[in-house]
């Protein structure tokens, strides 16, 4: 094994995986956009609104992201309206179908760790602002989902995560992000350990700055609801340690 060379290939990397983080980076935007609205749906106790969600939800969570990939690219090839509307210009580059599949796919994982985080809200809360004449969308915006998110947090970056390894998939539609610009030099130096230790290393870099972020993140939001508990324990004139123990047993 040439160790020298996981040096050198490593620049020759970097331009796939600047790829690679503009397509997660894509995909997590867009599928945290779609999973708000069927998050709250689903936590809902509609059946008419929770049932199709469940299905997207079932769907997607239920089969291989690579199947989807494959389906969306190859798939709608095979439909006639598709190649002959306007479609058919975002259809046919592997860009546009690995960032439609990678965002569904996201979509339907954190819909349902975002369901999680509604349903365990606590109760006395929600019922708070009922009694302070919040409406549905108020009280929604400004204490259902702050509150799930913080609480749906650790599950969510590990999604993310997991979502920047499933990235590797888009080479198997030609895309040349960091598992494909690996899989070209590996067939130009034929030295498949090497390139591949290489791009490893950049994926633990990528994976390693984004864990130190969502850290950061939590770390945040824990301290500003410190700072938020001891500035009302102040105005009741209650000594931080005791109202802190109250708020742990009120919860």
């Amino acid at each position: 094994m040439e160790w020298h060379l996981i040096f050198d290939v490593l620049p020759l990397l970097l331009d796939g995986a600047l790829l690679t983080i503009q397509l997660t980076a894509a995909s997590v935007l867009l599928g945290l956009i779609i999973a708000l609205p069927l998050s709250l749906m689903r936590a809902s106790g509609s059946t008419g609104l929770s049932r199709p969600v469940l299905l997207y939800t079932f769907a997607f969570r239920g089969t291989p992201l690579l199947v989807q990939i494959f389906l969306i690219y190859y798939g709608a090839s095979q439909i006639e309206w598709i190649r002959t509307s306007f479609v058919w210009s975002v259809l046919r580059e592997p860009w546009w179908c690995a960032l439609i599949a990678f965002s569904l796919n996201h979509a339907a994982y954190t819909t349902e760790i975002l369901r999680g985080g509604i349903r365990a809200v606590p109760r006395g809360e929600i019922e708070a602002a009922k009694a302070l004449g919040m409406s549905y969308a108020l009280r929604t915006r400004r204490i259902v989902l702050p509150v799930a998110f913080r609480l749906s947090l650790p599950a969510y970056a590990n999604e993310v995560v997991l979502m920047l390894k499933a990235s590797s998939l888009a080479s198997t539609i030609t895309m040349m992000e960091l598992t494909g610009t690996a899989r070209k030099i590996v067939a130009q130096t034929f030295s498949p350990y090497e390139v591949f230790i290489s791009a490893a290393l950049i994926y633990l870099g990528i994976t390693f700055v984004v864990v130190h972020l969502f850290g950061r993140l939590e770390r945040g939001i824990t301290s500003h609801q410190g700072r938020a508990r001891a500035e009302n324990d102040n105005r009741k004139n209650i000594p931080p340690s005791e109202g802190y123990a109250i708020g742990k047993v009120s919860r």
